[in-house]
């Protein structure tokens, strides 16, 4: 298995020449009869919130109505509003084929002067964009909804600015944007939000009393995030913190950002592990004391805590505390079997869902049956891999395409499983990416369940071989760390 993903990441960064049509697609279309009185045309344009809407007969597009139409050919010419609706639609139109470039849509509309064009789908009429669209996508782009988000002055315009995250995701998983950059570039969203929340609340409490590190743990910190992501976050604090003295401070700042993160659509996390918490607003030392303790005495609590807290990434504030207490871990950890081999033992409660024939078996019973749980079956069994990867040769990467790669270069892993491992993750990722997207495209709420009939059997193969892969490199960690069971 070798699949070769485009790296290049997506923003303006998604040119409108390079982004398809469908990209900007936000609902289905609304239409009506020709006719419809142009009065009730009106009312179902203002009960749905939309600037236009499109004449059909019989599934077949005649025409289009905008707002324009409406003041200059029937409130500026007196018309009978009970005439029908097609008097007044524009019905020599000019479309889009759904696979066109954004950018051909762009030129039409400059060329002939107009502000709306139905998208086609062979025959079918699937929707219709804007000029307006086509503007909010040049403003949804990586760089300029970052730099939007440092502008916001409160909690509430951040809210109303977080919203443009997700029809971001739509449009980069519409370019085909790999997995691994669409992590970076929705990661980075979060980033700047947490910061800006940050400098918010400094704003109003004051400057911190001692220096911090605000940390992203789990997905953000691995910059892996997607659409379906909780908060997972912590602080660092300098060990001159005096709890008495500091304290009430820093339970306020912790408290600003992540209600405000939560406002922001990044939902507290079920396992309260988040700044928020006191257990995880500590100092310096107390943060050594915790990873020396789960490495010494490797209880599932303490392994699962290292899944999620290993993965740290700096955010705000002070770098360097951040760094010092991973560079003091990463020297520990090389060479812990016992601790290595829990955490391999624990990696395999993860397994890829191959039968004993080496088919696909899916969910058999609940809810999600019939459906393979792409993410607890196959990225977070490759997630775990690469994280024992960096504990056992020490390894700072923080991502799991990085920590693969440092591990192929100090040889904990051949160069050749390497890139399977790599290529499986960018496969696995991107079906989970495709697959949230059409769920949000249908108003749904993004999941991880994938049933196997949204796949063409060429994917279905390639489904099969990424398993394949992820199961047979933990075969090889199981032998090397379990075997004797030590």
């Amino acid at each position: 298995m070798h699949i070769s993903p485009d790296e290049r990441p997506v923003d303006d960064s998604t040119p409108l020449a390079t982004l398809p049509v469908r990209a900007l697609l936000r609902r289905p279309p609304v239409t009506v009869p020709p006719d419809l009185p142009i009065q009730a045309t009106a009312r179902i344009m203002r009960e749905h919130r939309i600037s236009s809407v499109l004449v059909a007969r019989d599934g077949a597009l005649v025409g289009l109505v905008t707002d324009r139409d409406l003041r200059n050919r029937v409130l500026a010419e007196g018309l009978d509003p009970a005439r029908p609706v097609i008097e007044v639609a524009t019905t020599a139109l000019q479309t889009v084929d759904i696979g066109d470039h954004a950018f051909d849509a762009l030129l039409l509309m400059a060329r002939l002067n107009i502000h709306h064009v139905p998208v086609m789908d062979g025959r079918t009429v699937v929707g219709i964009i804007s000029s307006t669209d086509l503007q909010q996508q040049q403003s949804n782009s990586a760089v300029n909804l970052a730099g939007a988000i440092y502008r916001q002055e409160s909690v509430e315009e951040l809210v109303a600015t977080a919203s443009r995250i997700g029809q971001l995701q739509r449009q980069l998983a519409a370019a085909s944007t790999s997995a691994h950059a669409m992590g970076r570039i929705v990661s980075a969203m979060t980033d700047a939000l947490t910061s800006r929340l940050l400098q918010l609340a400094e704003a109003q409490y004051g400057p911190p009393p001692v220096p911090y590190a605000w940390v992203a743990a789990g997905s953000q910190g691995r910059n892996e995030q997607t659409a379906k992501s909780d908060q997972d976050n912590c602080l660092v604090l300098d060990d001159r913190y005096d709890p008495a003295a500091h304290g009430a401070y820093f339970e306020a700042l912790a408290r600003f950002v992540c209600d405000g993160l939560n406002a922001c659509g990044y939902v507290y996390c079920p396992g309260e592990m988040m700044a928020v918490t006191d257990t995880w607003r500590q100092p310096l030392a107390r943060w050594r004391d915790y990873f020396r303790t789960w490495i010494e005495r490797p209880e599932p609590k303490a392994l699962m805590l290292t899944c999620v807290f290993f993965d740290q990434r700096f955010v705000h504030g002070e770098r360097a505390l951040l760094d010092t207490l991973r560079a003091e871990v990463l020297q520990r950890t090389p060479g812990q079997r016992i601790f290595l081999a829990h955490m391999v033992g624990n990696a395999l409660t993860h397994q890829p869902p191959l039968g004993w024939l080496g088919g696909i078996s899916t969910i058999r019973h609940g809810e999600h049956e019939g459906t393979v749980d792409l993410k607890h079956t196959g990225i977070v069994p490759i997630i775990d891999l690469a994280r024992i990867y960096a504990l056992a040769g020490g390894i700072p990467a923080v991502s799991t395409r990085e920590r693969l790669q440092a591990a192929a270069s100090s040889g904990e892993i051949s160069a050749e499983r390497t890139r399977d491992l790599i290529d499986a993750l960018e496969f696995l990722s991107g079906l989970r990416i495709q697959h949230q997207a059409r769920l949000m495209a249908n108003g749904q709420a993004a999941d991880n369940y994938l049933r196997l009939d949204e796949l063409s059997e060429l994917e279905r193969r390639h489904l099969k071989d990424a398993f394949g892969v992820v199961k047979d490199l933990q075969s090889v960690l199981e032998k090397r760390y379990l075997a004797g069971r030590f």
